[in-house]
């Protein structure tokens, strides 16, 4: 849920930019992504558990009214769902959670040099 609160707005703004801001947004995806995963990471290893979302439903039960043909009102029962987003405590292995900020740290590093690459051939494909 939180990747698609984050990629929502992203997607407005790059309805929005101009080309060159588009090809750069492209092309440095990946490495926001992995610095997005990094965060959460270090995040975990810091409390010394993971943070999970989930989504619940609920039923609310309510009485509603209505109103007849010829103008008198009744009450009936009605039911509404509603969703909601918990965030639950996850136990993690602390080991392999430093495997794979070390893991992700690594491809941060290969992404990022790429992505500076493919920032400056977007830069000279579109310069303003």
């Amino acid at each position: 849920m939180r990747r698609a609160l984050f990629i929502l707005p992203l997607a407005v703004l790059t309805a929005c930019a101009t080309p060159r801001e588009q090809c750069i947004s492209e092309v440095t995806r990946d490495t926001r992504i992995l610095s997005s995963l990094i965060n959460e990471t270090r995040a975990n290893l810091a409390r010394g558990y993971a943070i999970e979302e989930r989504q619940e439903v609920r039923t609310v039960r309510e009485i509603c009214r209505g109103r007849n043909e010829d103008g008198t009102t009744f009450t009936f029962r009605c039911d509404e769902t509603e969703t909601f987003t918990t965030a639950v405590p996850v136990a993690i292995d602390l080991n392999a959670e430093r495997a794979k900020l070390d893991s992700l740290e690594e491809r941060f590093a290969q992404s990022q040099a790429a992505s500076n690459q493919a920032v400056a051939q977007c830069i000279a494909l579109h310069p303003e």
